[in-house]
C-alpha cells in the first residue's frame, strides 16, 4: 500500500508545488482524493491512470476539482471502458455534469457521480467514510479504513498439517483446503489478524471535531494553510498549530501537512510544526509514503 502526494499547494500552483491531489494505492486499485488542475501531468511515472477506480472530491473550489476534465478525457483517449466513480459533497452531480458538458469531451466510458455526506462507501478490502468539515461551502473530509489483514503464515504448523509451501497461495486465496482427507482452514495456519491501515484526510477546513471513525489513524493528512492565527484571520482554513492539535485530539500516529501557502519556506513550516507534534512531515509534491 502506498500514499502519493501529487499536489500540495494551497489555492494556486507555485514553481515547486501543484494544487491538491493525493493518490492511495491499495492492491491494484488507486483512489484519488481531489483532482486540481494539472493533476494528470503530476501522475506521469507515479500513478497509472487505468487503475483509478474512485475519485473523492472534498469540495468544489477550483484548486480541488478542475483537473477532472483533462484526466477523464485522457482516460478516454487511452480507450478506457471501465466506469469511474466520483464522490463529493452535495452539489457534486450538478457541478460535474456542467463541467463535462462545457465542451466536446466525448468521454467513452461511464462517469458515475454520487453525492455523499456521512454514508460509508464500501470497496474491495476497505471502506471510505466521508464527514462534514467547515469551509464555508459544502465540504468533506474522508477516512480511508483498510480491512484487517490476515496474520502471518505459521510455516511449521502448516507443514505439520500437510500444507507445503507451494500450497500457501491456494489456501490464502480460497480460505481452506482438504489435505489427506481433512479440512484445513486459513485461520489454523496463520497468526492473529493485523490491523488494517487507517488514513484521514481533512480537506480544507477550520478546526472541527472529527468523527469517532477518524480516531487513531496511522496517518492524518491535514491542511495547514497558515502559520499564525493573525495571518489566517477569518478564512475557513487551519493553522499549523490547529492541525497539530487535531492530530493530538484524534491520536494520529503520524501527521502530514499539506495545502501549503507559497509565502512560507519548507523549513519555516517544518520548524513551526515540530514545536507542536513530534511525528510530523511537511508534504512535498511526489512525496511517497509506503505503508
Amino acid at each position: 500500500m502506498k500514499l502519493v502526494f501529487l499536489g500540495t499547494a494551497s489555492s494556486k500552483p507555485s514553481s515547486d508545488r501543484n494544487v491538491s491531489s493525493i493518490a492511495i494505492h491499495h492492491n491494484r486499485e488507486i483512489l484519488l482524493f481531489d483532482c486540481g488542475e494539472g493533476t494528470q501531468r503530476q501522475m506521469l511515472h507515479l500513478v497509472k491512470q487505468s487503475r483509478i477506480s474512485k475519485i473523492f472530491i472534498s469540495h468544489f473550489h477550483g484548486d480541488h476539482y478542475l483537473g477532472l476534465p483533462g484526466l477523464l478525457m485522457t482516460m478516454s483517449l487511452n480507450n478506457r471502458s471501465a466506469p469511474v466513480d466520483i464522490y463529493g459533497p452535495p452539489g457534486a452531480s450538478t457541478f460535474i455534469d456542467n463541467l463535462l458538458h462545457s465542451g466536446y469531451m466525448d468521454i467513452g466510458f461511464e462517469v458515475r457521480v454520487t453525492e455523499v455526506y456521512d454514508k460509508k462507501i464500501a470497496g474491495e478490502g476497505y471502506c471510505v467514510i466521508p464527514f462534514p468539515v467547515d469551509h464555508g461551502i459544502p465540504a468533506l473530509g474522508y477516512v480511508f479504513v483498510e480491512n484487517d489483514r490476515r496474520g502471518s503464515f505459521n510455516v511449521s504448523k502448516a507443514m505439520a498439517l500437510g500444507i507445503r509451501e507451494e500450497m500457501f497461495s491456494y489456501i490464502d486465496r480460497t480460505g481452506s483446503m482438504v489435505v489427506d482427507g481433512s479440512l484445513v482452514t486459513l485461520q489454523e495456519v496463520t497468526g492473529p489478524p493485523k490491523k488494517g491501515i487507517k488514513i484521514v484526510y481533512s480537506g480544507d477546513t477550520r478546526p472541527v471535531k472529527f468523527p469517532d471513525e477518524a480516531k487513531a489513524p496511522d496517518i492524518l493528512i491535514h491542511e495547514a494553510t497558515f502559520i499564525s492565527i493573525e495571518e489566517k484571520g477569518d478564512t475557513y482554513h487551519s493553522t499549523v498549530l490547529e492541525a497539530c492539535q487535531t492530530a493530538k485530539d484524534i491520536g494520529a500516529a503520524q501527521l502530514v501537512l499539506t495545502h501549503l501557502n507559497s509565502r512560507y519556506e519548507h523549513e519555516e513550516l517544518e520548524q513551526a510544526a515540530q514545536l507542536y507534534f513530534d511525528n510530523v512531515c511537511i508534504a512535498k509534491d511526489f512525496l511517497t509514503i509506503e505503508l
